[in-house]
């Protein structure tokens, strides 16, 4: 049996109201990267007494919650999901939403669903969305990025928190611990920021909403300032200091390759091409200090547990705050005597400053927002 952390605790304990609670309105819980989802996930449902569906993002991520949850010795658990080629209905069903979305007859007593990475539904249009109107349940989501975003073509783009679109799927904030008090908790790793001006992010071009850089300029940008060589320098500038492993987040594969290549055998390039096989075999490898840089492309922004991950370069600019702090997620889980570097050189740390500084406040009941210092980050128009 794992025991849980207080606030751990707490978010169950919020869930479980929640749950019991005599009213159709639906709840989110907000717990940083690292603070412990699936613990969280698994405990809930330990103590629903109704058949409850659990739904998970990926593969690899209902595999690790669901052991967590058989770590109960809780019987009445299964799988329904296309890639383990299970089709289990139990009292706690663990599910992908991609493999139940034809099969909604089969959950139509459940009372109860919980959806991990719930930043993922789609209020408007959807499979979870359809799930959640035919099965008419109670819904619990779990995640470290509350937001989602909206682009306009007359007014731009912003990320909007999850209890603020219209429609929505989520109306109450249940529960959420800061990212600096589990920190100071000795919870999560404490990190060190380097920013260098290698990208000038003036010399991009927004797409047409807004959302992001278009990947002409971006390609144009990296060919006028040779951003091939100097990621390739900083890199193995990295290695000299003795950064023994340094997770590489590139936009393109061509900037991966390159890089690889220069650096040689202890380096490694994984992204959505990469066959499942070699990606399990090169994560190994990085993990057992075999391979000491992996550049990757589009790829392990979740669901990807090294602890001891200390390094990481941030090799591709971006206006997503949820890709920011998943990229730098990745360097926070906690490990004895652990600081972690994040070396930004494409402006975002400037753009969204520390990930520890990120905080969720309620402007006024129910309404609200993130913040990093005095800047609002959520429900804001993109300054283009």
């Amino acid at each position: 049996m794992y025991q849980l952390r207080e606030y751990q605790k707490e978010a169950v304990e919020a869930a479980v109201r929640h749950f019991e609670r005599d009213t159709k309105r639906n709840g989110v819980i907000v717990l940083p990267t690292g603070a412990g989802k699936s613990l969280v996930i698994a405990n809930i449902a330990y103590r629903l007494d109704a058949p409850v569906l659990v739904f998970q993002p990926s593969k690899e991520i209902l595999e690790q919650n669901y052991a967590k949850l058989c770590s109960y010795g809780v019987l009445d658990t299964g799988i329904f999901s296309a890639s383990f080629g299970r089709r289990e209905v139990r009292k706690i069903t663990f599910a992908t939403i991609g493999s139940v979305k034809n099969y909604k007859d089969y959950f139509r007593r459940f009372r109860y669903a919980i959806i991990d990475e719930c930043h993922n539904v789609n209020a408007e249009t959807g499979m979870y969305k359809d799930f959640i109107d035919t099965i008419q349940c109670k819904v619990l989501g779990l995640t470290a990025t509350p937001y989602r975003l909206y682009s306009s073509r007359f007014y731009g783009s912003m990320l909007r928190f999850i209890t603020r679109t219209r429609p929505r799927i989520f109306d109450d904030l249940l529960y959420h611990v800061q990212v600096r008090t589990l920190q100071e908790r000795g919870y999560l790793a404490p990190m060190n920021y380097y920013q260098l001006n290698v990208v000038d992010t003036s010399k991009l071009r927004l797409n047409s909403t807004g959302a992001d850089f278009t990947d002409e300029s971006v390609r144009k940008h990296y060919q006028d300032i040779r951003f091939n060589d100097t990621l390739e320098n900083i890199v193995q500038r990295l290695l000299v200091a003795g950064r023994k492993s340094v997770l590489v987040f590139t936009r393109f594969v061509d900037e991966a390759r390159h890089l690889v290549q220069s650096l040689g055998a202890g380096a490694a390039v994984v992204s959505g091409d990469t066959p499942k096989a070699d990606r399990e075999r090169i994560l190994e490898a990085f993990k057992a200090k075999r391979i000491n840089v992996v550049a990757n492309v589009g790829v392990l922004t979740t669901g990807f547990d090294f602890p001891e991950l200390a390094t990481v370069v941030l090799a591709r600019p971006t206006m997503s705050l949820a890709l920011y702090y998943q990229m730098c997620g990745r360097a926070i889980r906690p490990y004895e005597d652990k600081v972690s570097w994040i070396v930004d050189l494409c402006g975002n740390f400037k753009r969204f400053g520390r990930v520890d500084s990120l905080e969720l406040r309620e402007a006024r009941p129910g309404i609200w927002a993130v913040f990093s210092g005095q800047k609002q980050l959520t429900n804001v128009f993109f300054k283009k």
